[in-house]
């Protein structure tokens, strides 16, 4: 009989003790332990088993647990032995001191409110262990420093809470300390997000230099997030820190489900046919050099309703994602498009994500999409001359083509009624309804595409790429949407190539359409008129009409048109 799956459990003990699924993952202990690292930062997309993992240690290392063996038997770390014979790691099952906590909840609004929720998740953890209290471990001084730990503790008590906790800890049970810090980069995320993320670094990285740095009481500790925060904003003093990354090949398979554990489960609860399904929605997360990984969120979910749909792209919000990607460049935009029609893309960047950089330029994001699992990198190289890495990246499977494409439908929810009618007009070729639809989406929609500081009356190419994405997604079941951008940002092609599979039964098939966007340049064109006659004589100049030509569809068939852009005002003319 197929076990029972708990839904967003990540309570290790609460799964074991019902025998609810799990996949076994407890050789990542044995992994750890036998690396030796002080400091280990694994970098690991949302929803991938760092919270259960976390927690999987705690419970065998954990003096609390001491004695709890039963939770792990029938595990890997339980019944492997070592080279010479003996079961080495049941032995140190519950013998160390463990603090364990956890950053997942800090997602205020503002620096102070996020500065109580660190310090309150400090003092929770510091009245787990009031015991020390009692009795002469501490000094008087020591008990008074113990008792100051609260929501409203100074900075420098904040900064030594929990090299302190290690010392009394250590103190009391004659043995350092492990850490285990969960989450870690939330606090970081909600501050780019929310505007204080210069008090939020100053903060945490005093915290973690002091805790993880110069404290002779711990043993060793792990820190597990998203991202691996730059070196710079937060770890400039922590020179004794392992980063395991999403392309780093150390525990590339223990965080996610492999293809082998996947088909397993799926002949565990009767679904053996639907691993092709599967593997089409929620395979291609890669990790290091392991290429076959799934997320574990939707698995459990299929699991559970026997059936596929996004379940991982919806455990929480996007909306950093959308915002980086709606009022990024043009060319990060055409780069959106390209990964949508199932393309990839070669860059090159730092893995390390500079938070108070991503609007800066497009690697930072594509570092941050990287990190957070919505592309895959299918090949990395290294330059060893310029000391540049380059990626191979591809939108990670359907589960998260499908969450972009919804995205930007979303973009234009506050016009939706009006850029359908616009497409309507379009389809139809009813130019005077265009221009009447499309200047009232520019107006509604323009300011929506920009960073607020470039001003859009100037720059509307962030519109019209944007508007290219929306355009693409609406279409796709009838047209084959391809773009190029000629020259500069005030030539950008759009061909609309119909798709023979997308006609309904006794349609005749759609005209071809090519579009060629236009900035007016004043100097040059006196009314906006003049631009789209411009962008006209740019398709006829170019021949453009040849590639579709080329594949069947005649001349007739394929309409033409020039949209002139100044500011907020569009002009779209047609042409023979």
């Amino acid at each position: 009989m197929a076990r029972t799956v708990s839904i967003g459990n990540q309570d290790f003990e609460s799964l074991r003790k019902r025998d609810n699924f799990y996949v076994d993952k407890t050789g990542f202990i044995r992994e750890w332990w036998e690396s030796d690292d002080a400091v280990t930062l694994i970098a690991r997309p949302r929803r991938f088993g760092k919270t259960l993992t976390m927690n999987m240690l705690e419970k065998f290392f954990s003096v609390e647990y001491a004695g709890r063996g039963d939770l792990f038997e029938g595990l890997d770390i339980w019944e492997k032995k070592s080279p010479d014979g003996d079961y080495k790691y049941r032995k140190l099952q519950g013998t160390y001191p463990v603090i364990a906590l956890s950053f997942a909840d800090v997602k205020e609004t503002s620096f102070g409110q996020a500065r109580k929720a660190i310090c309150r998740t400090i003092k929770l953890l510091f009245d787990r262990f009031d015991f020390l209290l009692k009795g002469d471990l501490l000094s008087r001084s020591e008990k008074n420093d113990f008792r100051q730990i609260s929501v409203e503790m100074e900075d420098n008590a904040a900064t030594f809470s929990l090299k302190i906790l290690s010392i009394y800890l250590s103190r009391y049970y004659g043995r350092k300390v492990i850490i285990l810090l969960d989450e870690y980069d939330t606090p970081m995320q909600e501050a780019y997000v929310n505007g204080y993320w210069e008090e939020m670094v100053a903060f945490t990285r005093s915290l973690f230099n002091a805790t993880f740095k110069t404290n002779p009481y711990m043993e060793r500790a792990i820190m597990t997030g998203i991202t691996r925060v730059s070196r710079e904003s937060m770890f400039s003093d922590l020179n004794n820190l392992e980063v395991v990354t999403i392309t780093s090949e150390k525990y590339a398979d223990s965080f996610g489900f492999t293809e082998r554990e996947v088909f397993a489960a799926l002949d565990e609860y009767g679904l053996s046919d639907r691993k092709e399904e599967v593997k089409q929605w929620y395979d291609g997360f890669t990790f290091g050099d392991r290429t076959d990984i799934y997320n574990p969120w939707s698995i459990i979910n299929y699991l559970d309703k026997g059936k596929a749909a996004s379940y991982w792209v919806n455990t929480s919000s996007n909306s950093l994602i959308a915002k980086l990607v709606r009022e990024g460049s043009p060319e990060l935009k055409m780069t959106m498009e390209r990964l949508l029609q199932g393309k990839g893309f070669r860059t090159i960047f730092d893995e390390q994500v500079v938070f108070n950089q991503l609007e800066q330029g497009d690697t930072a994001v594509w570092s941050l999409l990287l990190a957070s699992g919505y592309l895959k990198a299918e090949h990395i190289a290294f330059d060893q001359e310029s000391g540049e890495t380059e990626y191979d990246l591809k939108l990670t499977n359907q589960e998260v083509r499908l969450m972009f494409r919804q995205m930007i439908k979303d973009w234009f929810g506050v016009c939706r009624r009006v850029n359908n009618a616009f497409l309507q007009a379009l389809l139809a070729d009813d130019v005077k309804a265009m221009n009447t639809y499309m200047n009232k989406v520019a107006l509604q929609t323009f300011s929506y595409f920009d960073t607020g500081k470039n001003p859009s009356e100037l720059e509307p190419e962030r519109f019209y790429h944007g508007f290219v994405l929306g355009m693409m997604v609406e279409l796709a079941d009838r047209y084959v949407l391809t773009s190029n951008r000629e020259s500069g940002f005030g030539r950008y092609d759009v061909m609309l190539e119909p798709k023979q599979g997308g006609l309904a039964s006794g349609d005749s098939a759609p005209d071809a359409i090519i579009i060629e966007f236009k900035v007016q340049d004043t100097e040059k064109e006196a009314e906006l008129s003049d631009t789209v006659k411009e962008a006209l004589e740019q398709i006829k100049r170019q021949r453009y009409e040849a590639v579709l030509e080329a594949r069947g569809i005649p001349g007739e068939r394929i309409r033409k048109y020039g949209f002139g852009f100044w500011g907020k005002r569009v002009l779209i003319g047609g042409g023979e």
